[in-house]
């Protein structure tokens, strides 16, 4: 894999993505549906999905593809591929609260190693990059011009007494938050999609634990900017790492943290 043909790649279709996503969102009649798990489709889950498909095909056609939307991608059996949820936080995108991202992933040997998130109503924008260094670009986010980017990393030496937690805004439950209360918490905030892991790669949060159904689709752009930027993500269970390509495509729970947290047992 030629690292700086995917780096490029993948931040130039979530860009295009994001595009998409909001012109479909000024509209204030968008089409809203439900999937068979019950889960909210749109046109903008739809569009981007086709466009950064597309994309990726063309740039990698011999990378194996998985995707949200794409059902027939989901029977395969790989530990490298890419893998793409178009519209993360579909949920924030029909309640227009702005907490939705576009995530594009490669996952080797299990690993996801390169990814992007863009986060297109907050026009924030992370990525790894060309040697796996995560970063934050800011200004106009032009497509074929890189802006200004400066490296993002968790937080240092976390206080065990004061962290900073962040958790699900759509999905957060009591056993959530009876975890949490294990810990001796700063503060806390709440947000959409894999934001979360970006609020832990840039330091903004500390501990990020998930007690809930997710995909992979979901997770691996977050898990390979917040790997980039020093953290980790692990198991609920046993706290050994999280792993890719497993059967179905479907995670346990999970905590992403700053290394320096001492994590509670299960």
């Amino acid at each position: 894999m030629n690292f700086d043909t995917l780096a490029e790649t993948m931040r130039r279709l979530a860009l295009e993505a994001g595009d998409r996503i909001m012109e479909i969102y000024a509209d204030p009649d968008f089409e809203v549906r439900s999937k068979g798990d019950a889960s909210p489709v749109t046109e903008a889950d739809e569009a981007a999905d086709a466009l950064i498909s597309a994309g990726l095909r063309s740039a990698f056609p011999d990378v194996a593809l998985v995707t949200e939307e794409q059902a027939d991608s989901h029977g395969q059996t790989a530990t490298t591929f890419l893998i793409v949820d178009p519209l993360d936080g579909t949920k924030e995108f029909v309640q227009r609260r702005g907490d939705f991202t576009v995530n594009i992933a490669y996952v080797v040997d299990g690993v996801p190693i390169r990814g992007v998130v863009y986060a297109p109503a907050k026009g924030r924008l992370f990525y790894t990059n060309a040697v796996g260094q995560s970063v934050e670009e800011t200004g106009q986010l032009e497509k074929d011009a890189v802006g200004v980017t400066f490296p993002i990393s968790v937080s240092a030496s976390p206080d065990n007494e004061a962290l900073m937690v962040v958790a699900s805004k759509s999905h957060r439950d009591q056993a959530t938050d009876d975890y949490i209360a294990r810990y001796g918490v700063r503060d806390m905030t709440s947000a959409g999609s894999s934001l979360k892991f970006c609020l832990v790669a840039t330091g903004e949060a500390d501990l990020y634990p998930r007690l809930g159904r997710t995909m992979e689709w979901d997770t691996a752009a977050g898990h390979a900017v917040l790997a980039g930027a020093g953290g980790q993500v692990v198991r609920f269970d046993d706290h050994t790492p999280l792993t890719y390509g497993k059967n179905g495509f479907e995670n346990p729970f999970f905590i992403a943290l700053a290394p320096g947290v001492t994590l509670k047992p299960a």
